[in-house]
């Protein structure tokens, strides 16, 4: 079985106060994509890596890639305009894997575990996604912002990545979608009607969009190290 994962890096991050490129700004002593891009590249199920830039990052993400040593990489390839299409732009780079790993380049706080068990799930399924219980009540609102409902709380997931699916599912619900623009890429599976399996996910596997995100990120990079130490 042949696996590769695609790091979808190409976004710019708008809520970080600025145009700034969120996923080469530092934590813990590394820019936040190194941290990503270990978690696949020390993953024995993992064969190869595509990264996906914005056009204007492909030279730094390539120095990055050569400083890191992360030898996976395959490919370093331009995104689109939006993460749908950075998504299909990874794909087209991808050759001769079974088993795809869609996964957020800011998201470095993703361990070993959901990895492993988001690829077993898609294996089984066909496609999977990593998510956690949401833990506040949820409602949905009216135009004019009042409470319309409160939704069933045990029903309800916070997705998150990586998102992984067998290829040729993949494939097809991406070339299915005519337009359609979805907030991840399991929805273009889902509108085929096809089953995506979900895979409890780490509260600790946040995406760093915001500069409070970063300070999170740091401390739990932090206890994460202390418990390693204390493992020895």
């Amino acid at each position: 079985m042949y696996v590769t994962a695609i790091i979808v890096a190409a976004g710019v991050g708008s809520r970080m106060g600025g145009p700034v490129n969120k996923h080469l700004l530092p934590i813990g002593g590394r820019p936040v994509l190194a941290y990503t891009l270990e978690a696949f590249e020390t993953c024995p199920m993992v064969k190869d890596i595509v990264l996906v830039a914005g056009q204007d990052r492909l030279a730094a993400y390539h120095s990055l890639v050569e400083q890191q040593g992360f030898s996976k990489v395959r490919a370093i390839v331009a995104g689109g305009e939006t993460r749908q299409e950075s998504a299909m732009r990874g794909l087209a780079a991808v050759t001769n894997a079974d088993i795809v790993v869609m996964h957020d380049g800011a998201r470095p706080l993703v361990s070993q575990r959901v990895i492993v068990e988001s690829i077993q799930a898609a294996v089984e399924h066909g496609a999977a996604v990593v998510a956690v219980p949401v833990k506040d009540t949820i409602k949905t609102g009216t135009e004019n912002g009042f409470v319309a409902e409160t939704l069933p709380r045990q029903q309800l997931w916070q997705v998150q990545t990586p998102q992984t699916f067998r290829t040729e599912i993949l494939r097809l619900a991406q070339q299915s979608a005519q337009g359609f623009i979805g907030t991840d890429d399991a929805v273009l599976v889902e509108r085929l009607s096809l089953p995506v399996k979900i895979v409890l996910g780490d509260y600790s596997n946040i995406k760093i969009t915001t500069a409070d995100d970063l300070i999170v990120a740091e401390c739990l990079l932090h206890q994460t190290e202390e418990a390693r130490r204390g493992h020895r």
